[in-house]
């Protein structure tokens, strides 16, 4: 991996690690004719690579960023991958509702980030 700092690299590697997920969790539903067993072992498959992504994110970002911070940044990244994944593979539309959803969640993630409120 490039010289990272320590604050970016859990980023870059939480947005990697994310697209392998999306694509283990919900890439199998273009492929509903392809049998279940095929599709846990393939999701399997992509999980694991998810994981050598992730693990070091966590690992790494725990120097600079709280628990609570690191779940809070994995979730917005979470929530941003989808919303593209739905739109550009699966074909589906992003409604207002969807976009308010989100929206809460990363103001969720916003005041994690804040500090104490006063």
């Amino acid at each position: 991996m490039p010289n990272l700092s320590p604050a970016l690299a859990p980023l870059v590697l939480l947005l990697c690690s994310n697209v392998f997920m999306t694509f283990a969790w919900y890439g199998h539903l273009k492929f509903k004719a392809a049998p279940l067993w095929a599709a846990i072992l393939v999701s399997w498959g992509i999980a694991l690579i998810e994981y050598c992504f992730a693990v070091p994110a966590n690992r790494i970002g725990s120097a600079v960023y709280s628990g609570a911070e690191l779940k809070a940044m994995q979730e917005v990244i979470t929530l941003s991958v989808f919303a593209v994944f739905s739109v550009v593979y699966l074909g589906e539309r992003l409604t207002v509702n969807h976009v308010v959803g989100f929206a809460l969640i990363a103001a969720g993630a916003f005041f994690v980030f804040k500090g104490p409120l006063r």
